[in-house]
């Protein structure tokens, strides 16, 4: 897998904190106010960063495109678009509201004129799932030099090969990559987050996943437990407002909860090294075993089940390991040993076993 990349002042890559990003879309309605709401609203959440999108309705659909059936109005695609639009003359404000706030500012734009406009302002650029294969789009935003996040929804993994390598050929060596399900909402079943290791072993890039589920922790909770660098999800200030997006957005208190189960998942993901925590070595000591008398043994006398056994130590000296029963069974007692001993080498006679019993003899 590539390395880890810098979005503003955070660092993004395997091992990190996931970087969460507040999707606010086109949920400002039109209204610059809304627009700074949802900001402070990320911020309060403790998301990493906030995302719009920036785009012409004259450069995505033709006006005779005709109605969308998943939005379920008669107003016609463009007009809606149209109504969606966020002003260009935002753009210095809202990225410096992001920046003061503590977040990183990104959006996507959705034309090679939406790239030169945003270039000035954005921390990264973020790729739609429906432009993957829009070739001129991801020539522009890869000669930036700026991370860009690729959102892969409705796509075969050889469509999201040929967007990777226009995007490498045009300088973008290491775009990340989202699993995204192009559905709003997507179904809880329909969501495939494993594919975020899919892409992340296919491409050898770091992945994500951009989550359209209504539920604000399940998705990201899988995610970040299956690694995710970047989750992905979109807000709103609510869900009544009017407007095609809203509806499907978590809310504030909703995505404060996305990122509070995302830092637990972190927690309790831990390093992956393996050995004692700190937390343990108490523990450790107290109830790990050792060979001790259960009852006394004289000098001279066979050490066997009868007066010896496996037991943990609680505050009492360690002993022999348990390992070593085997070898201990037949032997004899080099001195009069108490009960309740803990058993060392001394108590040993020199000669080793008594009989030449064997451990494994014995063992049971």
């Amino acid at each position: 897998m590539t390395g880890r990349l810098k979005v503003r002042d955070r660092e993004l890559g395997p091992g990190l904190p996931v970087f969460v990003i507040a999707e606010a879309g086109s949920n400002h309605n039109g209204e610059s106010e809304m627009a700074h709401r949802l900001i402070e609203a990320a911020a309060a959440a403790g998301a990493d960063a906030v995302k719009f999108q920036t785009f012409k309705a004259r450069r995505l659909y033709p006006r005779s495109a005709g109605t969308s059936d998943y939005l379920e109005s008669e107003t016609p695609i463009y007009d809606l678009i149209r109504k969606m639009e966020m002003p260009p003359d935002w753009l210095p404000g809202l990225r410096d509201h992001a920046h003061e706030s503590g977040l990183a500012f990104i959006s996507s734009p959705f034309d090679e004129e939406a790239v030169d406009l945003l270039d000035p302002h954005v921390d990264a650029f973020k790729i739609a799932s429906y432009e993957l294969t829009h070739t001129p789009l991801l020539r522009a935003v890869a000669g930036r030099g700026k991370p860009v996040l690729l959102s892969t929804g409705a796509s075969r993994l050889d469509e999201v090969r040929g967007a990777v390598d226009v995007l490498r050929e045009a300088g973008c060596a290491d775009p990340v990559l989202l699993q995204c399900t192009a559905a709003y909402p997507t179904p809880p079943e329909a969501a495939n987050v494993r594919a975020l290791v899919t892409l992340r072993d296919r491409f050898g890039l770091m992945a994500g996943l951009s989550d359209h589920t209504r539920d604000p922790t399940a998705a990201p909770m899988a995610a970040a437990a299956l690694g995710a660098v970047v989750i992905e999800k979109h807000f709103t200030l609510d869900n009544d407002l009017p407007g095609p997006d809203h509806a499907f957005a978590v809310e504030p208190e909703e995505l404060s909860r996305l990122v509070r189960a995302v830092r637990r998942v972190e927690a309790v993901l831990g390093s992956g090294d393996k050995q004692v925590h700190p937390r343990e070595e108490e523990l450790r000591a107290f109830a790990r075993r050792s060979l001790f008398t259960i009852r006394a043994v004289r000098a001279g006398e066979r050490f066997s089940r009868e007066n010896i056994d496996v037991l943990r130590h609680g505050q009492l000296a360690a002993g022999l390991a348990p390992s070593e029963l085997g070898r201990v069974l037949g032997c004899v007692a080099a001195r009069d040993v108490p009960t309740e001993t803990a058993l060392s080498e001394s108590d040993l006679a020199p000669g080793g076993a008594a009989g030449g019993r064997s451990g494994g003899e014995s063992g049971e």
